[in-house]
């Protein structure tokens, strides 16, 4: 999965190359939000405070942020193209590498097909996107954590006020202990995952033979209790996917209205203006979400466990049945 893109040379370019480049693009997305916060903080301040300024400064500011998104939209653009075949050079070298593997195999491998066909193409697209999520935090953290530790002097909240840094800190606290609770809610999911896909390929396989063969393989009996079997991983699966769900909608929400919380009895005192508060929440929320990259992508990342046991348990096999 790994080795047969990054580890030959045929496919340096477009591992190492591309790579690069997507790096440098997701670099320049990091940029934009420093500026957007930026502007934030100088829009929303204007707008508090329309006395003290001129209708040119508003004009400006509306002129600076149409400049800023129409960067972002070309961007994005250009990451979305560039990535997607970034995935598909990826799910190539895992193809070209499995199929004369498989060809020397002499014995049926459970769900052979899908693993050669459906799993690369999901590995190498969720892997790749979850890389360059994980590249992008890593340099958000970096622009925006001085950016919150700047702002932390404007909370005046209990005992954050006297806390350098109280934003960055509230922010490491609440994503590591999110990320512990969601670990432990969600640990039944990539099993589940996994059987999902397992009674899926058995249902589908005596499917595919009543197609060819409807008379000897069309029998009711044992495409219903094939069903039953769907069926049954499903509804396991929708109830554990459900507190699952319950718990990571719950987390977001107190996260959305954190940072209003802390920076309430500034903006109310009249300590920090409604610039600076749209400010901190933004530069937190832009630190919060890289550091909880993994509760944001649980299922992404489920998904990917599961496909990971499934292809891990198709190369053990594939490995079997090679030359010595």
């Amino acid at each position: 999965m790994i080795k047969s893109f990054f580890w030959n040379r045929k496919w340096f370019w477009w591992a190492y190359g591309v790579g690069s480049v997507l790096i440098l693009l997701s670099y320049g997305q990091v940029r934009l939000a420093v500026l957007f916060n930026t502007w934030y903080g100088m829009f929303y301040t204007i707008m508090q405070k329309p006395a003290e300024h001129t209708i040119q400064e508003f004009n400006a500011g509306l002129e600076r942020f149409l400049v800023l998104a129409a960067i972002w939209i070309v961007l994005g653009a250009i990451m979305t193209f560039v990535t997607s075949h970034y995935g598909l050079r990826w799910r190539e070298a895992i193809t070209n590498d499995y199929l004369p593997r498989w060809q020397l195999v002499p014995v049926k491998i459970e769900g052979e097909s899908q693993r050669m066909q459906e799993d690369p193409a999901l590995f190498a697209e969720i892997v790749e996107s979850l890389g360059l999520q994980a590249v992008n935090a890593v340099m958000t953290l970096i622009a925006f954590i001085p950016v919150l530790w700047v702002l932390s002097k404007e909370v005046k909240y209990l005992f954050l006020t006297d806390i350098p840094g109280s934003l960055v800190w509230v922010a490491l606290v609440i994503t590591i202990g999110g990320m512990t609770i969601t670990w432990f809610v969600a640990q039944k999911l990539p099993k589940l995952e996994y059987n999902n896909q397992v009674v899926e390929a058995e249902f589908r396989k005596y499917l595919a033979l009543a197609e060819e063969y409807k008379a000897s393989h069309s029998d009711l009996t044992v495409l219903f209790n094939l069903f039953s079997g769907v069926k049954r991983n499903y509804r396991r699966l929708y109830f554990h996917k459900g507190y699952v769900d319950l718990w990571l909608n719950l987390y977001g929400q107190v996260l959305v209205i954190l940072p209003y919380v802390v920076m309430g009895t500034s903006l109310m005192a009249g300590l920090a203006t409604l610039g600076v508060v749209v400010q901190v929440s933004n530069a937190f929320g832009e630190v919060r979400s890289s550091l909880a990259i993994f509760i944001s992508n649980w299922k992404v990342i489920t998904r990917l466990r599961s496909i990971w046991m499934r292809l891990h348990e198709f190369e053990a096999n594939l490995n079997r049945f090679q030359p010595q």
